[in-house]
């Protein structure tokens, strides 16, 4: 084995053809599937008067704010490179962050509020796992510079309107709605007062749905044994405090939105900063009663905890109701595919100052995935070009000139460009999921027609449709035709 003067990498050394870890490729009919998606999610933020952003896919790692630099490598949770002026900088970890850099940066130039939508790959350098990816697209709007609770109400109702145009139809998916000042000053007047506490009562809610009433009730109080025999230690909370928590994420009504707020009100009564949370719900609910946001689309729901520990005020998560199956058939629960909330205090960090900031975000590829698995293709089903057979080199000019006729009727087309025979070129155009083939042989040339083979046709054929006699009458297998005719035929085709 020989080496290069230059180079220790043998001269005959073949690299492993893989993608790296939590990196996936992607073809067609994903990249459609996305696209489909942010292109309906967008017309509906910009009717709402968001506009477009984009940030680099790099910022500062001090401005990332969650992944701070601790040591020599700033690349806990990101992937860091050190720039030649010294200075770390990392690919963004979400979308936020950016945005508050970017508000901070520009604040005294931008409309105010200001709001905005995004989307684009994030990258977190984490342990990949099946469905978890370390890149991935996500679609953020955010409003920055409004306190008013309408603002929140705003951005939950674009988030129903978007997940209903991306392909939920109404009671698919339903955003849920909570406050983290409600349970805050549950837990004050309960004497939870402490950060760690606080943090374990969310915790131990966070499980209800996994655990039951009864087993969060012990994680409330001093902690739960499971069936491993493992032990976890409670939130500490005494007697009544305990019923207090659960009276409170029980509190969700069948009755709806006005309904849930009584029922809360009852529980946290007398708590400064509890009644200041469920005002802001109130007018939220108001205001999505005016913008005709009905019960079942978005409801409050007390148990919602995720995120709390990093919003300030409201919080919403958007959960898939859909029945989703995998590609085995077995049932798969997606539930959260969207959540979102307020954060008065991220755009502090570069200012000082506080600035309101309220915002929703969806994994696109995970609402891909969720729509493909409840059976709804988001990108509709992946047609290839029309492909134009090439019999013999000397016929290229023809062959070119029928493509270049199809593409100037916005037809996608092309000519095979192998070296195969006749047969491997009707499964490369079947395999392409192509409309049909165009074949000229010297015969079609010289008399000025072509020959078009409807691929559709044949496939539905396959699909036990050989005995409709009117369909098979209105789409003939095959057809010789002036070309001038060409167009129109391969339309009636695609049409079909």
């Amino acid at each position: 084995m020989t080496t290069d003067s230059n180079d220790t990498t043998p001269q005959d050394f073949r690299p492993e053809a893989r993608s790296p870890r939590g990196f996936a490729d992607k073809r067609a009919r994903d990249l459609r599937a996305e696209r489909a998606i942010l292109e309906a999610v967008s017309a509906v933020y910009e009717r709402y008067g968001f506009e477009a952003l984009d940030t680099g896919a790099f910022e500062y790692a001090d401005a990332l704010g969650k992944f701070l630099p601790d040591s020599d490598r700033p690349n806990e949770g990101v992937f860091a490179l050190q720039d030649d002026d010294d200075q770390w900088m990392a690919l963004r970890y979400d979308l936020t962050a950016p945005l508050a850099r970017f508000a901070a940066q520009n604040w005294e130039t931008l409309p105010k509020p200001f709001r905005r939508y995004a989307f684009g790959p994030v990258w977190r350098n984490e342990k990949p796992g099946p469905g978890r990816f370390r890149q991935f697209i996500q679609c953020d709007a955010d409003t920055v510079g409004s306190a008013r609770p309408e603002a929140d109400a705003e951005i939950i109702a674009m988030a129903v309107e978007g997940l209903e145009a991306a392909g939920l139809p109404r009671g698919a998916a339903v955003l849920k709605i909570n406050n983290r000042k409600l349970l805050n000053g549950l837990l004050t007047a309960a004497g939870a007062d402490s950060a760690g506490q606080k943090l374990a009562v969310l915790r131990a809610v966070d499980k209800l749905d996994r655990l039951g009433v009864d087993g969060v009730r012990l994680l409330l109080g001093e902690g739960r044994l499971d069936e491993s025999g493992d032990f976890t230690k409670g939130a500490g909370l005494k007697g009544k405090a305990v019923d207090q928590v659960l009276d409170f994420v029980q509190a969700g009504s069948s009755g709806g939105r006005s309904a849930t707020l009584d029922n809360i009100a009852r529980v946290v009564a007398g708590s400064a900063e509890g009644d200041e949370g469920l005002l802001e719900l109130s007018r939220i609910d108001a205001a999505l009663t005016s913008l005709g946001i009905a019960d079942d689309q978005a409801f409050i729901d007390p148990s919602i905890v995720r995120g709390l520990e990093y919003y300030t005020g409201a919080v919403f998560e958007a959960e898939l109701l859909l029945s989703t199956t995998d590609e085995k058939g077995n049932k798969v629960t997606f539930g959260s595919i969207g959540g979102g909330g307020r954060y008065d205090d991220l755009v502090a960090r570069f200012t000082g100052q506080v600035t309101p900031a309220t915002g929703f975000s969806f994994g696109v590829s995970r609402l891909a995935a969720a729509l493909r698995a409840a059976g709804r293709e988001p990108g509709g089903v992946a047609r290839g070009p029309v492909v134009v057979i090439a019999f013999d080199q000397a016929h290229m000019p023809e062959y070119f000139s029928v493509v270049g006729q199809l593409r100037a009727a916005g037809i996608p087309a092309e000519v095979y460009l192998g070296t195969s025979g006749m047969k491997p070129q009707m499964k490369y155009a079947d395999r392409r999921n192509a409309p049909a083939v165009v074949m000229l042989g010297g015969d079609e040339i010289a008399a000025g027609t072509v020959t078009i083979k409807d691929l559709d046709a044949g496939r539905q054929a396959a699909e036990g449709l050989t005995d409709n006699a009117a369909w098979k009458a209105e789409r003939p297998g095959q057809q010789t035709i002036p070309r001038d005719q060409l167009v129109a035929a391969v339309r009636k085709i695609i049409g079909g």
